[in-house]
């Protein structure tokens, strides 16, 4: 499969705006906005994941489908890059949802039950030529029994209320923490808590947290996948703060939805 990128690990050089280099971490992060026919939806985050030179859109599965709210769009546009010496000029690529009534995402179930996490299989050619990308790989996933403690400093690029460049068209990232035990599913489910201040349109996000030793020039470990936040139902909304607590799905789901 041929992909369209500029930055790799053979030290191709880094897109810029004028004298500054745009970090790579912004660039793996597209907008996502998912449509029924011509009716814009929703908006979203999203996140390219590469495996054995297969691409990958990742995001949560909500996003794409949740019968609950009566979300059911047929098709998501994402906005990519196409000049690394213009990083104003941009194209919309359109991606179906379904084919011949199928959906064409990837998505998993645990003993927890469903995971909020989907991977849809980009097609070779499907994004224009010379797309500036850059993409998590399997080497960047952090394992559920890695040492991740609590309070580790975390970041999330995402697209918080739609709000972006929008000259640039990259992300803002919002910093916070590991706030629940690495490795232990909360309550049951195959999330970790973060305490990140998050909004929506951050749904598909990647959480990440800083570290030398990742592969490419991604030097980030990729902990999960921001999903939604975390409240009581109780909570009195005029006495009480909301929580400020998000989950996010553990990043290894993303090994055996991307296997084969």
């Amino acid at each position: 499969m041929a992909l369209h990128a500029t930055a790799s690990a053979g030290g191709a050089a880094l897109p810029r705006k004028g004298d500054q280099v745009i970090e790579p971490l912004l660039l793996t992060t597209p907008r996502l906005c998912t449509f029924a026919g011509d009716r814009l939806l929703s908006a979203a985050s999203s996140f390219f994941f590469e495996r054995e030179g297969r691409l990958y859109l990742v995001t949560s599965r909500h996003v794409l489908y949740d019968q609950a709210s009566a979300h059911l769009p047929d098709r998501v546009e994402l906005t990519v890059h196409v000049d690394p010496d213009r990083m104003a000029l941009t194209a919309n690529v359109s991606l179906p949802l379904y084919q011949a009534g199928r959906a064409v995402w990837r998505q998993a179930c645990d003993t927890g039950g469903e995971v909020d996490v989907a991977a849809l299989p980009l097609d070779a050619g499907v994004l224009p030529p010379g797309a500036v990308i850059e993409r998590f790989a399997p080497e960047s996933v952090a394992g559920a029994l890695e040492q991740v403690e609590v309070g580790t400093p975390v970041l999330v690029p995402a697209y918080p209320l739609g709000f972006f460049d929008t000259v640039h068209h990259l992300p803002v990232v919002r910093a916070g923490c590991v706030a629940s035990s690495f490795g232990v599913r909360f309550q049951g489910q195959g999330f970790f808590l973060t305490d990140v201040r998050t909004h929506r349109g951050s749904s598909g996000a990647p959480v990440v947290q800083r570290h030398a030793g990742t592969v490419q020039q991604l030097p980030w470990r990729l902990l999960g996948v921001h999903s939604s936040r975390m409240d009581m139902l109780d909570r009195d909304a005029v006495a009480d703060e909301s929580l400020g607590l998000n989950c996010a799905w553990y990043a290894d789901v993303l090994l055996a939805l991307t296997d084969g």
